[in-house]
């Protein structure tokens, strides 16, 4: 019998086929990009698509179900992040781009698109490397305790902790930026 996403064994069964990795790729993908944009990947599309590229000649061998699949993702996603900031160390520094000195007369499309996420990302860029990987995983990707502490190599207490850490962090930086505005 030939499973889909939608009733993707969660007992431990396996997967079969194409359209599973079809359907896969259509809920995780976005996800998979936050993630990887949250953490600072240059290209994180191109990174989104080898992170599948990756995944389908395993996709009729994951085991547990959507959590499974889920975690098998973001792991080979998380092992891609890695692989990019180790080659990043190897790379010569770019120039920075300051937006300051452009002179535009209008905001970029980005900008308007993204209006208040653009702020977000650097206010997590704040945190520290662990609250940033944390957060990201946890809340960008929506991945739960275990799937997180599994892809870190943390336990879910620690996963726990950072996540709390990261967040007052950010509710204290937001309440400051508010008490500072008219």
């Amino acid at each position: 019998m030939v499973r889909s996403w939608g009733d993707a064994p969660e007992d431990g069964g396996v997967w079969d086929g194409e359209s599973l990795f079809s359907e896969a790729y259509r809920e995780l993908a976005p996800a998979v990009r936050g993630y990887l944009r949250s953490r600072g990947v240059p290209d994180p599309e191109a990174v989104a698509n080898d992170v599948f590229m990756a995944l389908y000649p395993r996709i009729g061998t994951v085991r547990g179900g959507r959590a499974g699949l889920k975690t098998l993702v973001f792991t080979i996603a998380h092992a891609r992040t890695v692989d990019h900031y180790r080659e990043r160390a190897r790379t010569p520094a770019m120039a920075a781009y300051h937006p300051d000195s452009e002179p535009r007369s209008a905001p970029s499309a980005e900008d308007v698109v993204l209006g208040r996420g653009t702020r977000i990302l650097g206010l997590i860029e704040e945190l520290s490397p662990d609250q940033r990987e944390v957060i990201a995983l946890r809340v960008i990707a929506d991945l739960s305790l275990e799937q997180t502490a599994a892809i870190t190599h943390r336990s879910t207490g620690a996963v726990k902790q950072l996540q709390r850490r990261a967040l007052l962090a950010l509710r204290n930086r937001l309440d400051r930026e508010e008490e500072a505005t008219p």
